[in-house]
């Protein structure tokens, strides 16, 4: 069967194009240099002859960090632009297709349980409301063109996604405690946690996610979150990534100066796992996954700099 991901170059969608191919799946890819997703042409035109079993739509624009209080409007220009043509593209051209889109934690309001019918509910966090809002929107045009026209959809939203295969630069919080801790350790620089450390955050391994995402194919019309269902402190983290290192906890200083977002996410399981056995689902541990991350960054890093 053919597939289409988008956003297959990043994080997520390398580890997501390699499971399907070896599941079997006939996979093509968009990202920025091919079928560029910002003109719905460049999907018409690489992708002309191809009909499609399913279509995973990856592809955003953001950044962990403060990236999302001083891009507010790419984030919602571009966002909305990509997602607009995919949905165009797949009313049109591609009906038969189920639509597979990646959601967000960040589009839960803080202030209710992270439940999959409260996703649209409330006002998400202010720094976050953007981008949040356009994975929202998102979600609103999927159930729109079901409405219309019964095409069928699948929408999942994951926790904060870690596990080897990211880029050395990525800043999302954990692979940003990976590096900081090599640097602390092997270039006496100092490791740095913004805020009290006391926020709660929830990982899931890339790999466990993307299990998930194929093994959940055949629902419809349905919204699943996708976490280990156990959240930790910032500092908890810190503290793990420093016991992999070999490094002292203690010498870790906190800026109380930066951003740090929402004080706690941790996204309610229930629903994925009446549909996976928990020991299926979540089947690596956080401290080996860890440990898999931290060795991948420390021989990519090493390879980089010969």
């Amino acid at each position: 069967m053919n597939v289409l991901v988008t956003g297959a170059t990043g994080f997520l969608g390398t580890h997501l194009v390699k499971k399907l191919k070896d599941k079997g799946f006939e996979v093509y890819i968009s990202n920025t240099k091919m079928a560029n997703l910002e003109k719905i042409e460049n999907l018409i035109q690489e992708f002309s002859s191809v009909k499609f079993g399913y279509i995973y739509h990856l592809a955003a624009v953001t950044k962990a960090g403060d990236y999302c209080l001083s891009h507010k409007a790419d984030q919602w220009l571009k966002n909305q632009t990509i997602n607009t043509n995919m949905l165009q593209y797949w009313k049109d051209y591609q009906p038969q297709a189920k639509m597979i889109c990646m959601g967000t934690s960040c589009s839960y309001a803080p202030a209710m349980p992270m439940r999959e019918d409260n996703y649209l509910l409330g006002r998400p966090e202010s720094s976050l409301y953007t981008y949040a809002m356009t994975k929202r929107m998102l979600l609103l045009g999927l159930q729109a063109i079901e409405h219309q026209y019964g095409l069928k959809w699948l929408y999942f939203i994951p926790s904060t996604l870690y596990g080897p295969g990211f880029e050395l630069d990525d800043n999302h919080f954990i692979f940003d405690f990976i590096r900081n801790c090599y640097n602390a350790k092997y270039n006496e620089e100092q490791f740095v946690v913004w805020g009290d450390g006391e926020q709660r955050r929830e990982l899931i391994y890339v790999g466990d996610a993307v299990d998930a995402m194929i093994r959940l194919r055949a629902h419809k019309n349905q919204i699943f979150n996708l976490g280990s269902g156990q959240d930790y402190t910032i500092n908890e983290f810190a503290q793990k990534v420093c016991e992999i290192y070999d490094y002292d906890y203690k010498l870790v200083r906190h800026d109380m100066t930066k951003y740090v977002g929402v004080r706690e996410k941790k996204i309610d399981t229930t629903k994925v796992l009446k549909h996976i056995d928990e020991k299926d689902f979540l089947k690596m541990p956080l401290e080996e996954g860890l440990g898999a991350s931290v060795e991948y960054f420390k021989e990519k890093y090493r390879r980089r700099n010969k």
